[in-house]
């Protein structure tokens, strides 16, 4: 079963990506934090991200988040630019300061918008679609207005986090709605939500044998090497884990020191490395990551992982 790499934004940039497939690897594809207009043009940080050759050998796919088909249109273009033959839709971002532009999951509340860029999608000949999305923005039943759009529209995959907009990252996953959209779409779909093991993926798996995959986010910032256990059919125990953890993160920090010069502002981004490990390395080693006022104390807390 194909596991890939969600998108995070602030975590899941070139350098992670480059990183975690150079060093364990195990994920099909990894999509990028999205990609979207802000006042009126594209974020140079955004084209930065997409640019080849900061992907070399990364099966990498630009995410594109859009409040309709001329947003979409927009964006699409400039990706093409870089000669990319696969592109994602982001309807599933639960964050308000998206959805309460029409963007992310807001889109399940805009079927005319939707409409739109699928419109675009079907134009499109060059490139392939695949689409991410939530049960709705604030009802467990919204993607059933959206569903048959999609079904129109020939994509790689649509992706479930079965859960609402409002909820976030929090409360059940809905299953029953899951089973429901699994059941009613034409385009293949992919598992996301709540994957921290290897025993998730495969409960997965085995309640749904015709799945396309799983998209795994924040269970893969985690556990690094989720993917690669799966893959290999073997856990990891907790030594190669931790060193798996060290040897990626003084990557990251050798590529962090060669544009970050000022100690305080390179501390601060490369804490991030760790901000979703606490199940993974312990509460206690976490806070001493988290709160060394300095580089020396904060390598030293790593060191003694």
């Amino acid at each position: 079963m194909k596991i890939e790499f969600a998108p995070l934004q602030g975590y899941t940039e070139d350098a992670y990506r480059r990183i975690h497939n150079k060093f364990v690897g195990g994920v099909d594809a990894y999509y990028t934090p999205f990609i979207r207009l802000e006042h009126g043009g594209l974020r140079s940080k955004d084209l930065r991200d997409i640019r080849p050759e900061f992907n070399e050998g990364v099966n990498v796919i630009p995410q594109i988040i859009a409040n309709g088909g001329k947003e979409f249109q927009t964006v699409l273009d400039a990706i093409r630019e870089f000669g990319y033959s696969r592109v994602d839709i982001n309807m599933g971002c639960p964050f308000p300061l998206q959805t309460r532009h029409g963007r992310g999951a807001g889109l399940m509340q805009a079927i005319d918008r939707v409409k739109e860029i699928c419109d675009i999608v079907r134009a499109t000949s060059d490139v392939q679609f695949s689409a991410k999305m939530r049960l709705g923005l604030d009802f467990h039943d919204e993607w059933r207005n959206v569903l048959p759009i999609l079904n129109g529209t020939p994509l790689v995959h649509v992706a479930i986090h079965p859960r609402v907009a409002s909820q976030q990252y929090k409360g059940e996953v809905d299953m029953e709605a899951f089973s429901s959209i699994l059941q009613d779409s034409v385009n293949p779909i992919m598992y996301n939500g709540e994957i921290h093991s290897v025993e998730d993926i495969k409960r997965i798996e085995n309640m749904y044998p015709n799945l396309a995959g799983v998209m795994i986010g924040r269970g893969l910032l985690a556990r690094p090497s989720l993917a690669r256990e799966y893959v290999d059919g073997q856990e990891w125990d907790e030594d190669k884990r931790n060193t798996l953890l060290r040897t990626m993160h003084m990557a990251f920090l050798e590529h962090l020191q060669g544009i970050i010069p000022n100690e305080m502002q390179l501390l601060s981004k490369v804490r991030c490395f760790w901000e979703y490990m606490e199940p993974e390395i312990g509460k206690k080693p976490y806070k001493k990551i988290m709160k060394a006022g300095n580089m020396k104390n904060y390598l030293k807390a790593i060191a003694e992982l």
